[in-house]
């Protein structure tokens, strides 16, 4: 926590500099114009600067800065790697290196939240932490009954550095307008800054994981650790033995990663019918092969609660494009919000743009892959008027399902997945087949 810029005054100071380096740079772009450049190549010229700007202070924040940027994947999608890359780097760092509190520090957080005599709840605790993220860390230890834990200790003052930046990010909003004028801002923020509180709550977190671990238990498929005590800042759960992901992707062979990637997108499917909610952070760092072979699944601190299921618009509006007819795609974007009324969207240019998307449920079977995901993302890195991702909405309601569908095409091409993904979508993706979904469970592949 000791590089988190958490005094009020410091912060403030750091997101004013947003819109006075903006106007710096406008009035830039003026005199460049009447030298004698071009319209559209001063817009591209202010429009990369600014979005350099906010990459560089929303990095240099992290808190609730940072988690505005992650949220905004679609706007980092349509930038140029040079402009975002440096940003990335700042979140991978903070996400996979945050400095460990010391020893001391997790006593103490530990007495607060469970009482002087915590040490009787264990029979050992391990004091170097085993994973340490933006706003807390995870040690092992064993409980007083010899089973083996995790035992989450949320950082002091965290709270406060993350909820503490919206108040200063709406200033943000015109900053947004230039280089997506199709994105409403203020009611994202507000959405974003419930979700982060929810994130904060170990109470709201633990109610989450305990709902995954009792629907999924003994489950072919998958396993989700029980919870065994909570309190505001401390989490206990069981531990979860198994192969990261993230080796998964840099070791196991191809039937191992295809084998991976279809439980995890089965997962990601199937939670919203099983259990009215879907797992909102699929990082590698958050799943494991366990020893039998099924996908342990990590950090329920963002979950999208969907007590009706998946939305049917997804399905409907992806069978649709499939269809060809683009006239309902644009209409039903319209109405769910992804394309605001004062914007015009031209069908062919979304059609290209969401192409992509869709193709993986076109085909019997699909392969996801690095060079595949780069082909897709030169299509909307251009920064240009006419790009139509600088057009489109994210409406607050669908913020982490996109967050979800964003990361978890990631993950897939890292993996290299080829597997039956269509038979997912039909069996899951209310919407998508003639019938409506779930419709019957396909075979369990944790063995296959």
């Amino acid at each position: 926590m000791s590089d988190l810029p958490r005094r009020a005054v410091t912060r403030s100071a750091k997101l004013a500099t947003l819109p006075l380096s903006f106007a710096g740079r406008t009035a830039l772009g003026i005199g460049k114009r009447i030298g004698g450049k071009s319209a559209e190549i001063v817009a591209q010229e202010i429009q990369q600067r600014t979005a350099d700007q906010i990459f560089k202070v929303l990095g240099e924040l992290k808190g609730g800065a940072m988690k505005l940027g992650q949220a905004l994947s679609i706007f980092e999608a349509a930038l140029p790697a040079e402009i975002a890359g440096p940003y990335r780097a700042t979140l991978t760092k903070l996400q996979d290196a945050a400095p460990p509190l010391p020893a001391s520090v997790v006593h103490r957080v530990l007495a607060e939240q469970l009482g002087d005599d915590w040490r009787e709840n264990f029979l050992s605790f391990d004091d170097r932490p085993t994973a340490a993220a933006s706003i807390g860390q995870v040690h092992r230890a064993t409980w007083h009954d010899g089973r083996a834990v995790a035992v989450k200790v949320q950082y002091p003052g965290a709270g406060k550095a993350l909820l503490s930046d919206f108040n200063q990010l709406a200033r943000l909003g015109k900053l947004f307008g230039v280089l997506l004028p199709g994105l409403d801002i203020k009611p994202l923020l507000g959405e974003l800054r419930d979700r982060v509180a929810e994130e904060l709550d170990y109470f709201n977190e633990a109610e989450a994981q305990h709902a995954f671990a009792t629907e999924f238990a003994d489950d072919p498929d998958f396993h989700v650790p029980d919870v065994i005590a909570v309190n505001e800042q401390v989490l206990v759960t069981e531990w979860l033995d198994g192969t990261p992901l993230s080796r998964v992707i840099t070791e196991s062979d191809k039937a191992e990663r295809d084998r991976a990637g279809l439980l995890l997108v089965r997962f990601l499917f199937c939670s919203p019918a099983r259990v009215g909610m879907l797992h909102a952070d699929p990082h590698p760092g958050n799943f494991r092969i366990t020893p039998d072979g099924r996908l342990g699944v990590l950090d329920f601190g963002a979950v999208n609660r969907l007590p009706d299921g998946y939305p049917p618009m997804f399905g409907t509006l992806t069978r649709i494009f499939n269809q060809g007819d683009m006239d309902s795609v644009v209409e039903g974007l319209r109405n769910e919000g992804f394309i605001r009324d004062h914007i015009t969207i031209d069908p062919d240019a979304l059609r290209g743009f969401l192409a992509p998307y869709v193709e993986p449920t076109r085909v019997e079977e699909f392969t996801f892959s690095r060079e595949w995901l780069q082909r897709q993302a030169a299509t909307v890195a251009d920064l240009r008027p006419t790009n139509v991702v600088r057009h489109l909405n994210l409406p607050p309601s669908y913020m982490l399902i996109h967050r979800v569908h964003a990361a978890g095409i990631g993950v897939l091409c890292q993996l290299g997945t080829t597997a039956r993904f269509r038979d997912e979508v039909i069996t899951w993706v209310p919407g998508f087949a003639d019938e409506p979904g779930p419709g019957p469970q396909p075979e369990p592949v944790a063995t296959g």
